[in-house]
């Protein structure tokens, strides 16, 4: 069974920096992106950064230059380094991972950590 546990949300200052990790687990050979979404009160979730098992990395265009994505294949863990945060960062980030390759399965479907507050706020 695959599991995404995430940790590292908070209450920070605007201008203040979190770091949050994303470890999945479940005998897993591969996983082929990992990635981090976010959803505030009353909006849609949207895609903040994802990186693939290559390095590849892709940010929505809010947080280009602020925010760095990162993995550990070894580790199976994705981060997601959050400076310069803003009141506007404020919501719920959830780790994705896709296309993900145990030792007996591949799992094509998403699958979704249990989300983790991050507010910004003085």
């Amino acid at each position: 069974q695959v599991q995404l546990v995430e940790s590292g949300g908070g209450l920070v200052q605007p201008g203040g920096s979190l770091r949050l990790s994303c470890a999945a687990s479940g005998n897993i050979f591969s996983i082929n992106t990992m990635g981090w979404y976010r959803q505030a009160p009353g909006k849609e979730r949207e895609l903040v950064a994802r990186v693939t098992s290559g390095g590849i990395t892709n940010y929505v265009d809010s947080v280009k230059g602020r925010f760095t994505i990162s993995r550990d294949n070894a580790k199976n863990t994705v981060y997601l380094q959050m400076n310069m945060l803003k009141p506007e960062d404020t919501a719920v980030y959830y780790c994705n991972a896709a296309g993900i390759a145990t030792s007996t399965k591949f799992y094509g479907s998403d699958y979704w950590g249990q989300g983790t507050q991050v507010t910004v706020s003085s």
